[in-house]
């Protein structure tokens, strides 16, 4: 019995009656594409070893991966339960600006006693040291003096943004990182990280108009977490970078040829070969593991000049719960392995009858943005850092004389009035430059401490707050006119003047240079 040689050249790839050729992922499972990798390697794998390859031909080290964008590296700090960031931390003011100065009772509501209001202190508490106005004796910015040398700050500065939200509520839109992706922030590695299994990566939420569901936060909150974005396999560790970076670029080559046999469209030709090209391109920059780990980075841990030690990394103390997560999304963001993240830390709803306890988180969470600044100033990148919490809280002039307290006011409650926002920008090679004199604080305060809500477009709205923060981190990337041009083609605009007027009244920076990271 003879049996027909079938000519698989002239009969083409097997298709389903009345389906187009495969396209998408799902696509090539079911005609079995997905398995070429190692149909192809298995019988070929020690013979390629021999052949050269220039293109990956050199070892890899640890350093910067290429970025997908070349923007500005962007992590928010979402402060979950109301935290106190206006007049005892940031300073606020009246139109006139930051030290436009409130009256005594505005900032006793603020959680300043007298003795320590701008207007009545024998010392002085405007303390300019990041550009950004902060009270002397700020648990924010003594945390972030902490871990950021005075180098670092001289090239820091910020603004302030005077805005109300609903308190303690993780229904606050206040969450802008989609947006931010959508401006051009984009990672090699994955788009966004977050440290909350959530669809912001953090507490808040984000602007529903915002979201994207192909590049939701990937869940980061340990190194741990970071090593296992990638598995090389053992073809890397095995091989070493030289070659595994033969073998991944042989079976390319091959995949390449038995593709010119098929009869496809160019565009499944295309993603089939892209597929190969980035799997070789995964292990030529991430075959060694170390470059990945935040523990082996002698820049976050390790020696004497590192922002952390190993114990407030590993242990499991409050300080690990801050900073472990910190060392994690910074290594991913600011490297360019990611393009923004959300830090999200609990408690912040600190009015508990005392001053100590809300000291003592606002010093943990200034410690995690001066490790931040920190590290971008060691990787010579462009850092910036969004600080929001859902609401606020209030004093009622009622003095905590315990050390932690630092004879200030006691938080006796919630109050949606007293709050605002801000954001850190870093650059490594000078201050950034704000737009005018009267643009590191957006909208203002009344007399008697609390957020005009009708100062600006923003003043009332968190969804629209997020959109003045992808705004913002456009215009860092552009002049202002065309920052204003562009962003209603990122975002839809949800309220805000379509008037270029009001738009670049919210705009607080000049374009700012960058540098991208170095592969």
């Amino acid at each position: 019995m003879s049996r027909k040689i079938l000519d698989l050249e002239s009969i083409g790839p097997m298709r389903h009656e009345g389906h187009r050729g495969p396209v998408t992922r799902r696509d090539f499972l079911a005609q079995g594409l997905a398995t070429g990798t190692a149909a192809v390697l298995s019988p070929t794998l020690f013979g390629l070893l021999g052949r050269s390859h220039d293109a990956y031909a050199q070892a890899v080290g640890c350093g910067v991966a290429p970025p997908g964008g070349d923007k500005i590296p962007f992590v928010c700090i979402d402060l979950a339960g109301g935290a106190s960031v206006a007049g005892s931390n940031v300073l606020v003011g009246g139109q006139g600006g930051q030290e436009d100065f409130l009256s005594v009772q505005g900032y006793e509501k603020l959680g300043l006693p007298e003795e320590m209001t701008p207007m009545q202190s024998v010392l002085p508490v405007v303390n300019r040291e990041l550009g950004l106005a902060f009270h002397e004796d700020s648990a924010f910015l003594a945390g972030i003096k902490n871990r950021a040398t005075p180098t670092t700050l001289l090239n820091t500065n910020g603004a302030v943004l005077c805005a109300r939200s609903l308190n303690d509520t993780s229904n606050n839109p206040h969450n802008p990182v989609y947006g931010i992706n959508k401006a051009g922030a984009n990672g090699n590695l994955v788009s966004l990280v977050g440290m909350r299994n959530s669809e912001s990566g953090g507490r808040s939420l984000a602007p529903e108009h915002m979201i994207d569901p192909a590049v939701r936060p990937t869940k980061i909150d340990r190194p741990s977490d970071v090593t296992g974005l990638v598995d090389t396999g053992k073809l890397a560790s095995l091989l070493g970078p030289q070659g595994s970076n033969r073998v991944m670029n042989s079976i390319t080559e091959i995949s390449d040829a038995q593709l010119a046999r098929l009869n496809e469209d160019t565009i499944v030709e295309g993603l089939i070969s892209q597929s190969y090209t980035q799997s070789a391109q995964l292990i030529q920059t991430y075959g060694n593991p170390a470059c990945l780990d935040p523990l082996q980075d002698p820049s976050i841990v390790g020696d004497l000049s590192s922002i952390f030690s190993m114990g407030e990394l590993t242990d499991n103390g409050q300080g690990a719960r801050y900073f472990a997560p910190t060392a994690s999304v910074m290594k991913l963001v600011v490297e360019g392995h990611a393009g923004a993240g959300t830090l999200s830390f609990g408690g912040y709803d600190y009015h508990d009858s005392t001053r100590a306890t809300g000291e003592t988180r606002d010093f943990m969470a200034g410690q995690t943005m001066g490790a931040m600044l920190e590290f971008a100033a060691k990787m010579g990148r462009e850092l910036m850092i969004y600080v929001f919490s859902d609401g606020s809280v209030a004093s009622n002039g009622q003095i905590d004389t315990s050390a932690e307290g630092r004879n200030k006011g006691i938080w006796k409650g919630d109050n949606s009035s007293t709050a605002s926002v801000f954001f850190l920008l870093y650059s490594p090679t000078a201050r950034p430059a704000l737009r005018n004199a009267s643009s590191q604080q957006i909208g203002h305060f009344s007399s008697s401490g609390s957020a005009v809500s009708n100062a600006t477009a923003i003043s009332n709205a968190p969804e629209l707050l997020a959109e003045a923060i992808v705004l913002n981190y456009l215009a860092l990337h552009h002049d202002e006119d065309e920052a204003v041009r562009q962003f209603p083609l990122v975002l839809p605009n949800q309220g805000l003047s379509t008037v270029e007027s009001d738009l670049k009244s919210l705009i607080a920076f000049q374009q700012m240079p960058t540098t991208p990271p170095t592969p």
